[in-house]
């Protein structure tokens, strides 16, 4: 396969034009061209200079880039760069958007001379304001005047009207044709109007007729408006594609840009293209992987999250596979080479982003689809229309004025407006709610889905693992377990002891000294003195035997998808604190709504299969599809595309691919830049439930869609026989130019109705609820000015400073803070903490 960039692409009218072109060519196998990334991928053995012929000649610019070049050529605006850069560097550049500034530029311009068009034309003619002596009463003047304003804003936007022309040419009208066809019909008529106009004063005759036509047949204006109007969709549109195909450049730049080699036992930082294949390289705590490799010495736990989307780090020692793009949190590690460059994980998933994105099918356009039939058929009627009055005996300016009639009142504002309004409402709802919609596709299709496939950490739990469980073996009792493994995990840094650290469940007073991580097993450290550890079973089982009824208990965590955590003290085992990564409160109504949908739910994770059935039998997902990579995923929405349209939703860098292979990536807002780039829609409250709302916001604009195109189809089918001079009604153009308007008005109005959207939620759960009524300490804080979850930590964070605050559950929806209290907490410690943390202190229950 073959990449090319294309040029001058508008909807998907173009791709399909640009498609057939290529495909029509002699050895060309299969050609897919995406509007997202202006990419397009060919197969065969057509020529490079034959394919990028076969586009110029379909009317748009095409150059082809070699992935192995190390300097490439680039023609851009009749300049010629020489790029010293990597490949990367180069999809970078070209991935930059250089439309969104066009059109900005294009906009402004059109407004300032639109504005004193509209001036003259309306504000003079209609509301009688105040204009320059000369002009007054003088219509050859102000017509001219219009006249020039309008061919101004029209150069401006020459875009449409080659581009549009040339496809009617080509007989493959598109939302181009359609303005450039309403736009000069209005001109060249308002240009007839003027002629006749100039014969009025040349010939003496009435000067009433004069002003007859110039206030009620001069449409200058209405030609300059049609592509200043449709220049803001443009620019709305490419603003969105200009976001989505960041994730690109954000999955470029994940790649480490330098490695520490080890030569002759010296260290030497080299960039990554120097890295070979057999190099020995070096990596510190805290370091990013290189390149892929296999660890030679030392222990270490490596965060795979951006491959695997797993939170929980991987424990790594000699033999074990470390990949480019993961974090080294423990131990220095020293690794061989096995895959650098375009071979390494990170690399091979920026392809497959790049490739997905390259070959995804083009979404069709309403309005784009019905232009290739409106456009030729109301041309058609239009000449019908003339040669019929002709041939019934009326003159050529009354059966030229019928057709024109025709033309004018199938005006494409209306048809163009129909989709992008709704659109723009949708959006609105949509982000009022939380819910981001990246482009116009996104929220069409949305609502289409018949299959949600559901990332595991992240998605459908929190990502982070907390408390579940205990079992108490030689412990005094809960408390002092909890004591203990507070005091023995403190200092440490890893997620397994974040949890027992963040229930802050005791503020241990012991004395803790001599404290070690030892990577792969746990923890070890002096407690007042006495040797005591952490750790999994393997490890703890070196200092301790473990008794079968212990042995069995710690099955029934790992069965059910916990990971049980051990804690010794003298050769003495204390109990067992069980840790998992706990689902979201919303998950189970998430996916029972789903259900509701009648859409299937599956989900995908890189994690063991023990643990994803234990996690689909708490919230019910239809099928489960464990230990799946990045690659694996992609292969799996590939296939369950075979059964319908699919919706990926997923929060780290692994589910890239999967989320831009999909027919619509939604990404949960708390996830990884990459995945948020990666995906068509962003739910920025992390909460499941908008997934719900955002499906069902979807199919009400697709409806609200419909109904505008209803509305525009029903003003011509009415108006299009009138203008025609059906029942002897002779219509003005002008009358038709106010039909067009009326139509505009009622398609806006119509899509204005979705910001009534709204759907039943249920009462939002918040996490731990009912644990916390079981708790009989415990105090309700009202709280005025969260806004967000970082709000709701915030909060959380400055409660659990308190030694009598066991837990706090806050919810910025709701204004609350639940606090599960260990001791005493009076309403004024309580102001104190929550104006601290900056915020309002409204009282408390």
């Amino acid at each position: 396969m073959r990449k090319f960039i294309v040029e001058g692409m508008s909807c998907a009218a173009c791709v399909a034009r640009v498609e057939k072109a290529v495909n029509s060519l002699a050895g060309v196998k299969s050609c897919s061209v995406s509007l997202l990334t202006n990419s397009m991928m060919v197969d065969g053995t057509a020529t490079n200079d034959e394919i990028i012929e076969s586009v110029i000649a379909a009317g748009y610019g095409a150059k082809a880039f070699d992935d192995d070049s190390e300097n490439i050529i680039k023609q851009e605006e009749g300049l010629i760069q020489h790029l010293n850069k990597s490949t990367a560097s180069f999809e970078e550049e070209i991935l930059k958007d250089r439309e969104t500034p066009k059109l900005k530029k294009r906009l402004v311009s059109s407004i300032v001379f639109l504005v004193i068009l509209m001036y003259i034309g309306m504000g003079y003619s209609m509301l009688k304001l105040p204009i320059p002596k000369y002009f007054e009463n003088n219509y050859i003047g102000l017509a001219i005047t219009q006249m020039l304003l309008a061919i101004i804003v029209i150069v401006i936007n020459k875009k449409f009207f080659v581009s549009g022309f040339k496809s009617i040419i080509n007989h493959s009208p598109n939302m181009d044709s359609l303005v450039a066809l309403g736009s000069s019909v209005s001109f060249l008529w308002s240009l007839v109007v003027l002629y006749r106009m100039c014969g009025i004063v040349t010939l003496g005759e009435n000067t009433m007729g004069l002003m007859h036509l110039y206030h009620n047949e001069l449409y200058f204006e209405t030609a300059a408006m049609i592509p200043a109007l449709i220049t803001v969709g443009k620019m709305l549109e490419a603003m969105s594609k200009g976001k989505t195909t960041s994730a690109l450049k954000s999955l470029m730049r994940l790649r480490p840009k330098t490695a520490i080699i080890i030569k002759d036992n010296e260290e030497a930082e080299i960039l990554i293209d120097e890295v070979k294949k057999g190099d020995v390289f070096k990596v510190y705590p805290g370091a990013n992987i290189p390149v892929d490799g296999v660890v030679l010495d030392g222990e270490s736990s490596i965060n795979e999250a951006a491959l695997t989307g797993e939170s929980l780090p991987v424990d790594k020692s000699v033999g074990d596979e470390v990949k480019a793009g993961t974090t080294n949190i423990f131990g220095t590690i020293i690794c061989k080479a096995t895959k650098v460059g375009n071979d390494t994980t990170i690399n091979q998933i920026i392809k497959m982003v790049s490739d997905a994105s390259a070959t995804k099918a083009p979404i069709a356009r309403i309005a784009d689809t019905v232009s290739g039939v409106f456009v030729p058929a109301v041309i058609l009627i239009a000449v019908i229309v003339v040669v019929v009055w002709i041939f019934r005996g009326e003159n050529l300016s009354f059966a030229l004025a019928r057709g024109i009639s025709v033309l004018v009142i199938s005006c494409p504002c209306a048809l163009g407006l129909a989709t992008p309004v709704a659109i723009m409402v949708g959006n609105g709802v949509g982000a009022r709610n939380g819910v981001l919609f990246k482009t116009g596709a996104s929220l069409e299709n949305l609502g289409k889905v018949n299959i949600v496939a559901l990332d595991k950490t992240g998605t459908i739990t929190k990502g982070m693992p907390e408390i579940t469980d205990y079992y108490v073996v030689n412990a005094k009792d809960e408390n002092d377990l909890y004591n203990f493994a507070y005091a023995l995990e403190k200092n440490s840094e890893h997620p397994l002891a974040k949890a027992i650290i963040n229930a802050n469940l005791n503020h241990s007073s012991l004395d803790v000294t001599d404290f070690k991580v030892l990577a792969g097993n746990g923890v070890e450290a002096k407690i007042n003195g006495i040797l005591c550890h952490a750790g999994n079973k393997i490890f703890i089982e070196k200092y301790v035997k473990i008794e079968d009824v212990v042995n069995k208990k710690i099955d029934e965590f790992a069965n059910v998808g916990k990971t049980p955590l051990l804690f010794e003290k003298e050769n003495v085992l204390l109990g067992i604190i069980a840790v998992a990564d706990a689902v979201k409160v919303d998950a189970k109504d998430s996916i029972d709504a789903l259900k509701e949908l009648n859409i299937k739910s599956v989900m995908l994770t890189g994690d063991n299969e023990r643990t994803a059935n234990a996690i689909s039998k708490i919230v019910g997902v239809d099928s489960v599809v464990a230990g799946v990579l990045p690659d694996g995923k992609e292969k799996v929405i590939t296939n369950l595309k075979k059964d319908g349209k699919v919706a990926m939703v997923g929060d780290g860098i692994n589910d890239a691919v999967a989320l831009v292979s999909a027919d619509v990536g939604v990404a949960i807002g708390a996830g990884s830049d990459i995945a948020i780039d990666s995906a068509d829609v962003v739910l920025m409250n992390n909460k499941l439930s908008d997934v719900v709302f955002a499906i069902k916001l979807s199919k009400a604009t697709l409806k609200n869609i419909y109904e505008n195109l209803f509305w525009a189809f029903f003003y011509n089918v009415i108006c299009i026989p009138l203008a025609a001079g059906a029942f002897g009604f002779k219509m003005n153009p002008m009358i038709g130019a106010l039909c067009m308007s009326l139509s505009s008005f009622t398609v806006c109005m119509n899509a204005l109705r979705l910001n009534f959207f709204s759907i039943k939620k249920k009462s939002d759960k918040l996490e731990n609820e009912i644990n916390i009524k079981e708790e009989k300490n415990y105090m309700l804080v009202k709280i005025e000015g969260m806004m967000c979850p970082h709000c709701e930590a915030r909060v959380r964070e400055a409660f659990l400073k308190n030694e009598n605050v066991k837990d706090a559950v806050v919810s910025h929806e709701m204004g609350t803070a639940k606090l599960v209290l260990s001791g005493d907490l009076n309403s004024e410690v309580a102001k104190k903490i929550v104006e601290d943390a900056g915020y309002k202190f409204l009282g408390v229950e």
